[in-house]
């Protein structure tokens, strides 16, 4: 190596890691892991790509070619040799999800598959065989408009209770809608939680009823929280082992999904003060799969006084960060008429939705949040509750001029009026998609907002983009796959499953799709200067690819796999183990 060669080796790394003069002995530190062979696709704008990357601890040590990483192999250096055509990337970050919830499903009947009512129902059948009775049957996953055919009778195209109380005549069931904003009960269930024609909806929600009156057995918005309350007193009837070791599974279950799908980190959007106590004391143990960035989701009044003490960030050897307060869902979901909108439903004129968190405590979560340094990320999928989000926002930052960079964020934006996008960039607000909502809507959404309403306001991404909006993305695990490469896609081209491409204008480029898994989702979690870009300094958090998804053809994408998942320079996750 002559002297020209270690001055370009010195732009690879930290200035701290000089090498020796021209004739000395080597000084550089050796790497405990060198990946070497395909692409390294940086995202740092000073040095874009490589070929070689070494690791030393938890950080990145340096990036560079082959010849210039190889220095870095000593005896105890752990190389991996990958092929050309696979891809090196920052670690991505799913920047939405549930993850007790995500760890639960996997617990629990995944209607996601099933086509028809009927199928749903003999599954239950089938569970109701092998339960005690008494016991709660759960599942999560259906949507009455992914349903080959609608369901006899029905109501609103929602299935009555009939069939399914004949099949669990002495076991309560709960049925999770895929959005989580609606449960669908048997009648065994409506008698525990005492539900019936003279019961009144709650504020917030409602019971779906027949032609006479009756409870149907569908629990929209707020009127599930009676059912899913029966079903956590039941849980909580076990003993405080068989609770801890039951909340374990779902820890290990939920991360061991999201490492093989090349996660390294996880924005939880909605966890208690218990569930955070419980993650610190699992990152205490060092059990946590990957890094969490934790939402809280309490009222406002258990916030008042709790809330400094639950400030955490880097805590456990940078795993654990709780500095955000969300998911407190302004409205519901569209696919159950919940998504609060400036005009009624096409399909169901009687409704614009509901706004099921109060706007006083939202308003007053977001004044407790700039008092104590804390995000918000609240729910805003319908048109009325983003503009109403964009009002509380707007008057938290006028009322405290000396707070800068808060970064705060509205979730799903799936419906945002036109004249409310440029409040995003002018506002420093974060728009949080989901690019798979757009498909797995696609097929019914204009049925609920009629065409011109569709093509105006829904789910439109690229438009943020545009407007200069930092936009992020995500999967809202268990409500869809936590898969990126299929989320990537559907992000790229937005090809539902008829092929038919739903408002092509809205496709993202692949770099603004690989942008909302990694730089975006780093700077929206305060975390740009130690993630997002594969820059020597900052953590070995990567995701290695079979493919090259910024260049294979794009139907090639869904099929590209992860090859090794790697947080803090540890494997925790190589293909097929």
């Amino acid at each position: 190596m002559n002297c020209l060669d270690h001055v370009r080796l010195s732009l690879v790394l930290p200035l701290s890691l000089a090498l020796t003069a021209c004739g000395g002995e080597r000084t550089q530190p050796l790497a405990d892991l060198v990946i070497t062979g395909a692409r390294v696709l940086t995202l740092d704008e000073s040095m874009p790509e490589g070929e070689a990357l070494a690791v030393r601890g938890n950080e990145i040590l340096a990036v560079g070619t082959a010849e210039e990483i190889g220095p870095f192999v000593g005896d105890g250096t752990r190389v991996i040799e990958l092929d050309p055509q696979h891809l090196v990337l920052p670690g991505l970050i799913d920047a939405h999800g549930h993850y007790m919830s995500l760890g639960e499903s996997l617990l629990q009947l995944d209607l996601r598959s099933p086509r028809t009512w009927d199928e749903i129902v003999a599954l239950v059948a089938e569970a109701a065989a092998d339960a005690q009775p008494g016991e709660w049957i759960v599942g999560r996953g259906w949507h009455q408009d992914k349903w080959a055919s609608p369901p006899v009778p029905s109501i609103e195209g929602l299935p009555t209770h009939t069939s399914l109380s004949a099949a669990s005549p002495d076991n309560p069931v709960m049925l999770i809608h895929v959005s989580g904003h609606g449960v669908f009960v048997n009648q065994r269930a409506l008698d525990l939680i005492g539900v019936s024609a003279a019961t009144p909806d709650p504020k917030g929600g409602e019971f779906v009823r027949d032609t006479q009156g009756n409870p149907t057995g569908m629990l929209r918005e707020t009127a599930q929280e009676f059912a899913r309350a029966a079903v956590a007193e039941w849980e909580g009837s076990r003993s405080a082992e068989e609770i801890d070791s039951y909340r374990r599974r779902q820890v290990e279950l939920a991360g061991a999904n999201a490492v093989e799908n090349g996660i390294t980190e996880f924005h939880d959007m909605g966890a208690t003060f218990e569930t955070i106590d419980f993650f610190k004391t699992m990152a205490d143990e060092g059990a946590l799969p990957l890094r969490l960035y934790v939402h809280i989701e309490e009222p406002a009044e258990r916030l008042e006084d709790r809330l400094p003490d639950y400030r955490l960030v880097g805590y456990g050897n940078g795993f654990l960060t709780v500095r955000g307060i969300g998911e407190k869902v302004l409205d519901g979901a569209l696919g159950v008429h919940g998504g609060w909108l400036l005009e009624p439903y096409a399909d169901m004129p009687r409704t614009s939705g509901f706004n099921v968190t109060p706007i006083d405590d939202i308003r007053r979560s977001a004044e407790l949040a700039a008092e104590h340094g804390f995000q918000m990320a609240i729910q805003g999928i319908g048109d009325r509750a983003a503009r109403e989000l964009f009002d509380i926002y707007e008057g938290v930052f006028e009322a405290n001029p000396e707070l800068e960079d808060l970064r705060w964020r509205i979730e799903h934006c799936q419906v945002i009026h036109p004249d409310d996008m440029r409040r995003f960039r002018g506002l420093g607000v974060i728009a949080s998609i989901r690019g798979v909502f757009a498909t797995s809507d696609g097929p019914w959404v204009t049925s609920r907002l009629g065409v011109e309403r569709t093509q105006e306001r829904g789910y439109a991404y690229r438009s943020m983009f545009d407007a200069g909006a930092t936009v992020i993305n995500g999967t809202d695990p268990p409500v869809e796959d936590i898969n990126p490469m299929v989320n990537f896609y559907l992000s790229v081209t937005r090809v539902m499953e008829d092929g038919d491409v739903f408002l092509p204008d809205q496709r993202l480029t692949r770099e603004q799709a690989l942008a909302t898994y990694t730089v975006n989702p780093a700077y929206a979690a305060f975390e740009e200067d130690i993630k997002g870009t594969l820059t020597p300094g900052k953590l070995a958090d990567i995701t290695i690819l079979s493919g090259d998804i910024m260049t294979i053809p794009e139907t090639e994408i869904p099929d590209v796999e992860v090859l090794y998942t790697i947080i803090g320079g540890e494997v925790r996750y190589s293909a097929g183990r």
